[in-house]
């Protein structure tokens, strides 16, 4: 029987895109009073340092491969001795500017009344930042608690642990493919694809249910749990019952 829905945060309950491009923006203005050497440098610029830094530190901590990126951006213009003025500056608009979505709280207030919410996240859009506070049952944060960041099956377990629930119970939601649906089906979990922007699904991956916004995503869950209950079973990966003491046993991940 399903019982949980955990989703993922950046792009799928949270709004980042403009959050992150008003924090970058707000660092090119500083820089470019800082120095005129920083006349030269672009939104672009700051943008492509986040990609040039992040095959490198993929597995570290959001926040260390944003420090890099600004660090890179900085050194654009001679200005790395500004590095901590420049993070704090970033996060400070950042976080000022991150919405979630129209459809998250209406949502997410519907299936409260059904199910146990949680949000499970490896980036640092922390709930009380992003305008979800008292929202969720339970929250997963990469890095804390000796939390994996996904696609590592480890990530999943302690969701699992967060929620008390098995695997096989719990629903997981989001935007990225291989982190929300492929490796979440692998951990033994069910996965709902958030295809917010009209993307073609590859015909290698088979999410369990595909909605556009989360306005469809109670009636998409209803459909789940039909399945469930006439034992179709399909597309939950081969995790199996067994998940359960992984995620027990492992993570002292506490509800909230």
């Amino acid at each position: 029987m399903l019982t949980t829905v955990v989703f993922d945060a950046d792009e799928t309950l949270v709004d980042l895109r403009p959050a992150v491009t008003g924090g970058l923006e707000a660092v090119l203005a500083r820089m470019r009073r800082l120095t005129p050497a920083a006349v030269g440098v672009t939104l672009a610029d700051l943008e492509s340092d986040w990609s040039a830094v992040f095959g490198d530190l993929a597995a570290a901590p959001v926040a260390e491969i944003r420090r890099a990126a600004l660090a890179r951006s900085l050194d654009r213009a001679d200005l790395g001795g500004h590095l901590d003025e420049i993070v704090e500056l970033f996060f400070a608009r950042r976080f000022a500017l991150t919405r979630p979505f129209a459809d998250v709280l209406p949502a997410l207030a519907a299936l409260r009344t059904q199910w146990s919410v949680g949000l499970a996240t490896n980036g640092n859009s922390r709930a009380e930042r992003c305008g979800l506070t008292g929202q969720f049952a339970f929250e997963v944060y990469a890095h804390h608690d000796g939390v994996p960041k996904k696609p590592d099956p480890d990530f999943y377990a302690a969701a699992c642990a967060a929620a008390g629930a098995d695997p096989t119970q719990v629903v997981h939601v989001g935007d990225n493919l291989v982190n929300d649906v492929v490796a979440a089906q692998q951990a033994g979990l069910r996965a709902v694809w958030l295809n917010r922007r009209g993307e073609r699904l590859p015909a290698d991956v088979v999410p369990d249910a595909v909605v556009s916004t989360l306005t469809e995503l109670p009636g998409a869950l209803a459909n789940l749990s039909r399945g469930v209950a006439r034992g179709s079973g399909q597309g939950g990966g081969d995790g199996g019952g067994g998940g359960r003491h992984l995620c027990a046993d492992r993570f002292g991940v506490q509800r909230r």
